[in-house]
């Protein structure tokens, strides 16, 4: 058997090496849309004597926003003294495993990739290849699924611990009756929405890509070659 590098790029007109290049590109576009992000939104104080002040929150990846200041130091705000404030919550761990997972899935879309345009008559020529990319890639859908629900959740505790209601009971003099909160300009998280679409969109796309390589196990094989032999078995006592 030979198992030398021979590019061959028809697997990419074949359903499982085209699927495994939109992977690819999906598993980017999942990552790079909610890595690196950076937001502010601004807070506007109505306070009790008329006058008027404003508060920046800003929060970036991974959104460890108990982390982020509020107010730093013994501030004056309203002519109250507010001690250091920090805003509520944690989404570190859902969109880290979120990125986790799209770069796991991008690095092997890679390799399978590497595989299918130059070891494909290696691939085919034994049972392990089709078997460990069919686990592999069932495995991969069912953590597209769960990670993507983790980040929609934690995005959801982002944007609800950034919004109004959220600041206003974060800020211990947002709960008086002399002093009105209200966040004013809001950060643009449409790329964060964009993340979590690419989420799920990635568990679509390697559960179809799942079943053609599914198709390409000796497991498929076998149940196909099975049902005409079964039929057979079936009409011999009714011909007798």
């Amino acid at each position: 058997m030979v198992t030398g590098f021979r590019l061959n790029l028809s697997p990419l007109k074949e359903p499982v090496g085209f699927i495994k290049l939109v992977e690819w590109l999906t598993a980017i576009f999942a990552f790079g849309s909610c890595c690196g992000y950076s937001g502010k939104n601004i807070i506007s104080l109505v306070c009790g004597d008329g006058t008027n002040d404003t508060l920046d929150a800003e929060f970036h990846y991974p959104f460890r926003l108990s982390q982020v200041p509020l107010i730093v130091g013994n501030a004056t705000v309203c002519n109250r003294a507010v001690t250091t404030t920090y805003l509520v919550g944690d989404s570190a761990s859902s969109v880290e495993f979120f990125v986790g997972i799209a770069i796991v899935c991008f690095l092997y879309s890679m390799v399978a990739l590497l595989v299918y345009l130059g070891y494909m008559h290696v691939y085919k020529d034994s049972d392990f290849g089709p078997i460990f990319d069919s686990v592999i890639t069932a495995v991969l859908v069912f953590l597209w699924l769960v990670c993507s629900s983790a980040w929609a959740k934690g995005l959801q505790n982002v944007k609800d611990s950034t919004d109004t209601f959220g600041i206003g009971s974060t800020l211990a003099l947002c709960k008086g009756g002399n002093v009105t909160c209200e966040v004013t300009e809001f950060a643009s998280m449409r790329t964060l929405n964009v993340s979590v679409v690419f989420g799920y969109l990635n568990m679509l796309v390697w559960a179809i890509n799942g079943w053609f390589v599914y198709k390409g196990t000796r497991w498929h094989s076998q149940k196909i070659s099975s049902q005409p032999a079964a039929a057979a078995r079936q009409q011999v006592p009714a011909a007798m």
